[in-house]
Parts: structure tokens; sequence; C-alpha cells
């Protein structure tokens, strides 16, 4: 079983306004896509989990044509609260990293 940083080219997150986080995956080759895509490893529920927001408020969405997946969903806290960590929320992509990735 491989972690989806084994397979990704890139993985990364960034503010998407004050609100919302957004994830890229991104991928050099079509087998790596295609498995990630097909093992039904990243879902809303597995972030919704990963990030603690409700499921119904995260979504994805697979680009065939890029090789890439992009995910969307609120952030627990505004950029800039007092409370918040990651301004620019470039560091919120070190959950998903470790997702395995289980062989077909």
């Amino acid at each position: 079983m491989a972690q989806l940083s084994d397979m990704a080219t890139l993985i990364r997150s960034k503010n998407a306004g004050p609100f919302v986080l957004t994830f890229d995956i991104m991928f050099d080759g079509e087998a790596a896509y295609r498995k990630v895509v097909n093992s039904g490893a990243i879902t809303a529920a597995r972030f919704a989990d990963l990030y603690g927001v409700p499921a119904n408020l995260v979504k994805v969405f697979f680009h065939d044509r890029a090789r890439a997946i992009k995910v969307t969903m609120p952030r627990r806290v505004s950029s800039g609260a007092p409370a918040d960590t990651d301004v620019y929320g470039c560091q919120q992509h070190g959950p998903i990293c470790n997702l395995e990735i289980p062989d077909a």
C-alpha cells in the first residue's frame, strides 16, 4: 500500500478566500492518477474526518484531463483570526500526504 505523497507530484493547500481552504493534488502520469481516483481514498468524508468539518461542506473535484484532484472546504478558523495558526492556509496539506492508497 502506497501513501498519497508517494504517488502525487504535487500536494498543496492554500486559502480560497479568508473562510475556505483548497487542496490541489496533481500527478505526472495517468496510471498514478487513475489508481488514486479508483481507490476511493479521496472523499468528502475522509477530508471531513481529517479536518473536523462537516462532510456536506467538503467538495471534491476530479479533473481527468489535468490529472488533478481539487478539494475545497471551510476553514475551522478564518484566516487572520486570533486563533489562526496558518494565515495563508499553505501548511494544511500535511495530513493528506500520509493517506494510504490501497492496491487495486
